[in-house]
């Protein structure tokens, strides 16, 4: 083909930063019909893994030509029910190959010599994520490198507006310290599908802006509440930001609109955009948990908390949060339909044989158990 050998290699920050960072520039030219994303690293390629206990970047070239990138951090995680809970996983992310070297099998290559890493490293499972409709990406993992469906867990994204939420008086709401969060996580969400055995180092993480609970007013979160939720945040926009591309003329007509609306008569109720177009933050929350009659509320509640406080940073413009497919929790939290995905797709594969019969039987039951996700791995 005239175009050398293909070379994979780990990445040298010093060599390859500004190259890689040229290269995913490139690489976020979306299709032409559809809004999509740019993404800013701040200058640190690796930034979305950089806070996991291990991770990866591979680079690789034709010649001395960047053509593809991929990253993968690895964990140990809860995946099946006790006493055989643990497992080493593999998370895979940011695969980019340039849209002149695509069809030669780079993406594939670059994704093998990622699994021979997670070998090498004792890992049992290797899984990523992608949106449910991204056929090239699913394409290359289910029918190509032997991946299967596992999870459909639902992304809710909800914009920050200036007004400041309502929180009821009746809530009454508790920041938790750091052991104190760890300690209710561990005894509630233990079992939990892809619980990180490290939660403590995410609690305490720079990135954690905190633990909040909340419960009905005049009982005791010492005592039991008869109802209480809790949930974490993780400031996400201290890594990297996000700017939107490619949408319509009438949609940025709506934010300059509604924000001038906003500011001049205020006592209109006209759902106000953010201005995506612009580098923007986000906070992520995470951790999710709920128990009694008025959860729903409490997580609500929470949640209204969590938009007040993004409110008052200049940086943040929206609330993401990413739950299981079957937890219910999703009905409690405030989000735009529009903004957000119902089925985003995680994909797995075992990479030890004595693995993949009980990987039958992860990806056949259906998913009843609540899903962690990691705010590492956003």
């Amino acid at each position: 083909m005239g175009y050398g050998e293909l070379i994979i290699r780990s990445y040298d920050p010093q060599y390859d930063r500004t190259r890689v960072e040229d290269f995913e520039r490139k690489c976020e030219v979306g299709p032409a019909k559809r809004v999509f994303l740019f993404t800013d690293t701040l200058g640190d390629p690796i930034c979305r893994i950089r806070n996991s206990p291990i991770y990866k970047m591979l680079v690789a070239e034709l010649g001395n030509q960047l053509v593809g990138v991929i990253q993968g951090s690895i964990k140990l995680v809860t995946v099946h029910k006790p006493p055989n809970d643990l497992a080493k996983v593999g998370y895979i992310l940011g695969l980019r190959v340039s849209s002149l070297y695509r069809r030669r099998g780079i993406g594939s290559s670059l994704v093998i010599k990622l699994e021979e890493w997670f070998i090498a490293n004792d890992v049992d499972y290797a899984y990523m994520a992608t949106e449910k409709d991204n056929k090239a990406s699913v394409k290359l993992f289910v029918d190509r490198l032997s991946y299967v469906k596992f999870q459909t867990p639902t992304i809710l994204v909800n914009p920050v507006s200036h007004r400041m939420s309502r929180i009821s008086s009746n809530v009454e709401l508790a920041k938790l310290k750091v052991e104190e969060a760890e300690a209710i996580y561990r005894k509630f969400m233990s079992s939990t599908e892809f619980f990180p055995i490290d939660i403590g180092n995410i609690l305490r993480n720079k990135l954690s802006l905190g633990t909040w609970a909340a419960y009905p007013r005049g009982e005791s979160w010492g005592g039991v509440p008869s109802s209480w939720a809790m949930l974490s945040v993780w400031n996400s926009g201290e890594l990297f930001k996000l700017r939107l591309g490619n949408a319509p003329l009438s949609c940025l007509m709506y934010t300059k609109s509604s924000r001038l609306i906003e500011k001049l008569v205020p006592c209109v109720k006209l759902p106000c955009i953010p201005d995506f177009f612009r580098p923007f933050g986000f906070y992520f929350i995470y951790g999710v948990y709920r128990e009694g009659p008025l959860s729903g509320k409490l997580v609500r509640t929470l949640c209204r908390f969590v938009h007040n406080m993004a409110s008052k940073s200049k940086d943040c413009k929206v609330i993401v949060t990413e739950v299981g497919c079957s937890d219910t929790s999703r009905l409690h939290i405030p989000h735009w339909k529009s903004l957000s995905c119902p089925e985003d797709l995680w994909c797995i594969k075992a990479l030890k044989n004595e693995k993949k019969n009980s990987l039958h039987e992860l990806t056949k039951t259906p998913p009843t158990r609540a899903l962690f996700v990691d705010p590492r791995e956003v």
